[in-house]
């Protein structure tokens, strides 16, 4: 299995341009806790979570719709390539205390976001079976 297996491969996602009100409905649309915010391209600039929700639009007092998500999103963004094993991943995410991890191609394209609770319900699923399989034998 590769990276992308425990991805959403439908990541919430908005241009850099959008605002912060923008970004946080493609994340309910999408289930999502973050949202990678991306040029034209689909090139990920940065990264909105909602973490950010809190500290830097909630406590800010400023209006989400007007708020230009790029002045509220995480930046560096820690990423994944599809090339990245899914242990390296997840030792970044908890180095880092960060739940959701953008996976791109080799030129920053997004392709997929990786957040704990896909992985979580992943390894539960494979362990289940495990457990049926083995009560069978």
């Amino acid at each position: 299995m590769n990276i992308l297996d425990y991805s959403a491969k439908d990541p919430a996602a908005v241009l850099v341009t959008a605002t912060a009100a923008e970004a946080i409905d493609a994340m309910i649309s999408r289930r999502m806790g973050a949202a990678a915010i991306v040029d034209d391209k689909g090139i990920v600039a940065g990264i909105f979570t909602e973490r950010d929700v809190l500290t830097k639009v909630v406590l800010s007092g400023k209006d989400p719709r007007k708020l230009p998500v790029h002045e509220v999103m995480t930046v560096p963004v820690l990423m994944a390539t599809r090339g990245t094993g899914i242990a390296e991943a997840l030792q970044v995410m908890i180095d880092n205390q960060h739940r959701h991890l953008p996976v791109v191609e080799e030129d920053g394209t997004l392709i997929g976001m990786l957040s704990i609770r896909h992985v979580l319900e992943r390894k539960v699923d494979e362990l289940t079976k495990q457990l049926a399989e083995s009560v069978k034998a």
